[in-house]
């Protein structure tokens, strides 16, 4: 091997914990932003390039900012992280990368999505900033969201509204998009988070090692993150009904799939060594996989396509035609 190819594997052996910190692998999560852009461009009812080059410049937007989240999230996690039979193996917990260089990167990988962002609309950047400062309130001292009970699938799941706005704001500047489908993407989130709990307790099988890799364990339990679980299930779908019948009641139609659904994910997190842990991998429960892009199409020709027949359930009540 020559110096120069030396140099170059030295280098990217020193670059690589930096690179696992942010966790690109979980870049996949951003999907999350999309639905945002359908419903932005259901209501302006055209998309232009314009709309396709901010959507673009927020995906790319958000993969950096919740990167600069990742990346302090594990430098301060560290310590309970070995605690964790996997994470223990962590490039924080190793000891592989330093102080200053953590935080350089947190900063650059910030200060570049905010700038992204604030080049897609001003509502978009701002979005970015809460991302942020949900990043802060749920990692950094004294606050630290994710050592209380609730609190801490609450302020996590919360990322997920966070990127519908990103989405709608790529196409809708200035104006919020409905309070009932925030509302029902943040408690979706909840039970994502809530079943990724309940996972990751029955994994580690052991309540005073749980309550050391991660504080918030010490005052759950198995059945108290079942309900809760549960709880968000029910939530997210009292929202998402909320919205059908204001804004779209044919999505009615999907309302059975959408409960196979947190079913057939419940499911997967009670299972040993369960993907759920890490969503990451989820590409693995391949009929799951199938099941929910059949469900995103489903849902996209849904949000375009009129079905006049189903008015019924909305223009008339006990008391007669609605106004």
């Amino acid at each position: 091997m020559s110096v120069t190819q030396s140099e170059n594997t030295g280098a990217l052996k020193a670059i690589k914990p930096y690179v696992s910190i942010a966790r690109p692998d979980h870049w996949f999560k951003n999907i999350f932003v999309l639905p945002g852009v359908i419903l932005g461009i259901l209501v302006n009812g055209t998309v232009g390039l314009v709309d396709l080059t901010n959507t673009v410049l927020c995906l790319i937007s958000v993969c950096l900012v919740a990167s600069a989240n990742y990346t302090i999230n594990e430098w301060l996690d560290a310590e309970f992280d070995r605690h964790h039979p996997i994470k223990k193996s962590r490039a924080s917990v190793a000891g592989q990368v330093s102080r200053n260089l953590v935080y350089l990167q947190y900063a650059v990988l910030s200060i570049s999505g905010i700038a992204l962002a604030y080049a897609a609309s001003v509502s978009a950047m701002y979005t970015m900033v809460f991302l942020l400062v949900m990043g802060i309130i749920y990692n950094v001292p004294p606050i630290r969201s994710k050592d209380r009970a609730y609190l801490d699938v609450l302020s996590e799941s919360i990322n997920n509204p966070i990127r519908f706005m990103l989405g709608w704001f790529a196409v809708v500047d200035g104006v919020l998009p409905p309070s009932s489908i925030l509302l029902a993407y943040w408690m979706g989130g909840a039970f994502l988070m809530g079943a990724k709990r309940l996972s990751e307790y029955r994994f580690i099988d052991d309540a005073d090692r749980a309550g050391l890799y991660r504080r918030s364990f010490k005052f759950y339990d198995e059945e108290r993150l079942l309900l809760s679980t549960v709880f968000y299930a029910l939530m997210s779908a009292f929202f998402f009904g909320v919205f059908l019948i204001k804004y779209r009641i044919e999505l009615l139609l999907v309302s059975p799939a959408l409960a196979l659904l947190f079913a057939w994910y419940l499911q997967i997190a009670l299972k040993p060594r369960s993907t759920a842990q890490a969503p990451e991998k989820l590409y693995k429960e391949k009929g799951f996989v199938l099941f929910l892009a059949f469900l995103c199409l489903f849902i996209g020709l849904l949000l375009f396509v009129d079905l006049p027949w189903l008015d019924f359930l909305v223009e008339y009540t006990a008391y007669g035609a609605t106004q």
